[in-house]
């Protein structure tokens, strides 16, 4: 992804990049990497898969919209926001480029909720919800856009006609983007000086620290996901549960129904006849009316025990039997 360099200052993007000895563990080379020719920075975001275990990224039918996903990140760099550098620092950590000794870069705001963009962004470096929990423990949240606007007109307030005239300048002669970073550097200058009380950034973290962290998030994920399986199954069996006390409320109809279908003669018809049977025999046993179920299978079988294909049917199931000699 190309992008101006005038919106990054140099110290930033080291902070995300830079080397500090030799990989021990890598996969392969630069996770996230960044290449500066002077007039534009030039960021790669890679995730190799010689394994071809992620048939995903080349052969899916939705392979050609992972761009569309990606592309707003463009925009949010743009606008200062450093969580997609974050996310390829946190990319190059899985890939083992990183000692256990070295720093996180600065950590952004909103690392627990990010953009649409930036966790297709995450989708795409395999980034393990864990690793990502992990690593957002200590991220602040983002300010709500009511707060940011209230500040953002105190910071106006003060702003000279000149320095006015000359954002409006560019936005007229097409320079919009420019005249964005300019102004929100300059206001996040003004309010990393004036506003009082501000909470100061978290102190970067050690490799290790946050590795330490993944699997306490594995383990909340882990129980998690097993109370929410656990409550989808207790939701089912309710759901079951209600539909065959259904069936008994007007058990006459419903072997009326059974006895309907039967005199098609039809093999679907026998099928839809003994899925309800089925259905039926599960709904008598949640009851312990077993015996009621056999009775009145008898009076059913009264009239078509001569359907080869139903008696069939029954016989392989285990509804009847034959007697003892």
């Amino acid at each position: 992804m190309r992008l101006p360099q005038a919106i990054f200052d140099a110290q930033s993007l080291l902070d995300y990049t830079r080397h500090s000895g030799r990989a021990a563990r890598s996969q392969f080379a630069d996770a996230f990497n960044v290449v500066d020719n002077g007039e534009h920075c030039l960021l790669d975001w890679w995730f190799n898969d010689d394994s071809g275990e992620y048939d995903r990224f080349s052969e899916e039918a939705d392979g050609e919209g992972w761009m569309a996903r990606l592309l707003p990140i463009r925009d949010e760099l743009i606008r200062g926001d450093t969580r997609p550098l974050y996310l390829g620092w946190l990319a190059r950590l899985r890939n083992g480029e990183l000692r256990d000794d070295d720093r996180e870069p600065p950590l952004p705001d909103g690392l627990k909720t990010l953009t649409p963009a930036q966790n297709a962004l995450a989708e795409f470096l395999m980034l393990a919800p864990d690793w990502l929990a992990a690593a957002a423990e200590k991220s602040p949240p983002y300010a709500a856009a009511s707060d940011v606007n209230e500040r953002l007109d105190s910071w106006l307030l003060e702003l000279t006609e000149n320095e006015m005239r000359a954002a409006l300048r560019m936005l007229l002669d097409g320079r919009n983007q420019e005249a964005e970073r300019i102004l929100r550097r300059r206001f996040l200058a003004w309010e990393q000086a004036r506003v009082p009380n501000r909470v100061a950034s978290p102190a970067p973290r050690r490799v290790s620290e946050i590795e330490a962290r993944v699997s306490f998030h594995r383990g909340v994920r882990e129980q998690r996901e097993h109370e929410a399986r656990e409550a989808e199954e207790a939701r089912r069996k309710a759901a079951r549960s209600s539909y065959l006390a259904s069936l008994l409320e007007d058990e006459d109809s419903t072997w009326s129904t059974i006895d309907s279908k039967l005199q098609r003669g039809s093999g679907s018809s026998y099928d839809q006849a003994f899925r309800a049977l089925q259905e039926l025999a599960e709904a008598y046993a949640s009851v312990k009316r077993d015996t009621i179920f056999r009775r009145r299978l008898v009076r059913l079988m009264a009239q078509h025990g001569k359907r080869g294909a139903w008696v069939a049917r029954l016989t392989k199931a285990g509804y009847l039997w034959e007697p003892k000699r």
